[in-house]
């Protein structure tokens, strides 16, 4: 008998040691939110802790087929080493395109290869397919 009540508070105490620790609550310090009946949106909000997004898009035609979205907008956040660490971003038909001072950037194309990507885009294609 002794031995299942061990085993009882040692599971007891196994559950409640596993249990995750109540994390700090981060008040939200402002808010606002609009859309409107086009789809066009604009929302942001600033945290306690420092954080900040905001973000507006709106519907856009791209060609007679196709439609989509354009959103802007950025975002900041102080990082676990104590910076502030701010990313503003363009999303539309080209893509998600962040900026920011932290963020790596592409090496620069060397020469040879941009000018043989100039001339493949406008270069007629041979007949055959074949280059």
């Amino acid at each position: 008998m002794a031995v299942i009540r061990f085993a009882l508070v040692a599971a007891l105490a196994a559950v409640a040691l596993s249990a995750p620790a109540e994390k700090e609550q981060i008040p939200i310090i402002s808010q606002e939110s609009e859309v409107d009946y086009t789809g066009k949106f604009h929302f942001s909000y600033e945290s306690g802790d420092g954080s900040k997004v905001q973000q507006s898009g709106e519907q856009k035609t791209i060609d007679k087929d196709n439609a989509g979205g354009v959103i802007s907008g950025g975002y900041e956040y102080v990082g676990d080493d104590g910076k502030t660490y701010k990313v503003n971003f363009v999303a539309d038909e080209n893509g998600y395109q962040p900026q920011g001072d932290h963020l790596p950037v592409a090496p620069e194309v060397p020469p040879l290869i941009a000018r043989s990507l100039e001339f493949l885009a406008t270069a007629t294609p041979p007949k055959d397919g074949k280059y």
